[in-house]
């Protein structure tokens, strides 16, 4: 197998690889997992006491780095293939992690009962302090809702 072939099979395959890395689970109080759905929920109600706008971070699965190395790598001299491969690998690895980062909210919550809650969340909904909300609560997971 020539070397442009070899090469060029590799960037596919670190193409697909990405793609499949960048499917990430949602953190909205408007996504269900199939898992989750048909589920019951503790309901619980308070009013919002704070909102503070937060960055969540996705699980970093390591393609934007193979990507990036097997794309830099390309078919020049060792030397170079190999700084071009650690160099694609930080670009790939930087861009994995951009592309993972989602707007969020870390919601605090007064419960009727006088306990406060915190809850982070994609920031897919508006909520102000003094509104009334639901928490649902099930298997450990926690969602802020209207």
């Amino acid at each position: 197998m020539n070397n442009k072939l070899r090469g060029g099979a590799v960037a596919v395959l670190a193409v697909t690889v990405l793609v499949a890395g960048c499917a990430t689970q949602s953190n909205s109080n408007s996504v269900y997992g199939t898992g989750q759905a048909q589920r019951e929920q503790t309901v619980r109600y308070g009013v919002v006491e704070g909102i503070r706008e937060v960055t969540i971070q996705g699980n970093q699965s390591g393609a934007g780095t193979l990507a990036g190395g097997a794309i830099g790598g390309g078919n020049g001299a060792v030397a170079a293939g190999i700084l071009g491969a650690v160099l694609g690998g930080i670009a790939g690895s930087a861009a994995e992690n951009k592309i993972n980062q989602r707007r969020g909210l870390e919601i605090t919550v007064r419960l009727e009962n006088g306990e406060m809650r915190a809850i982070t969340q994609e920031a897919d909904e508006a909520f102000r302090p003094g509104e009334r909300v639901r928490l649902l609560s099930s298997g450990g997971l926690t969602r802020v809702t209207h």
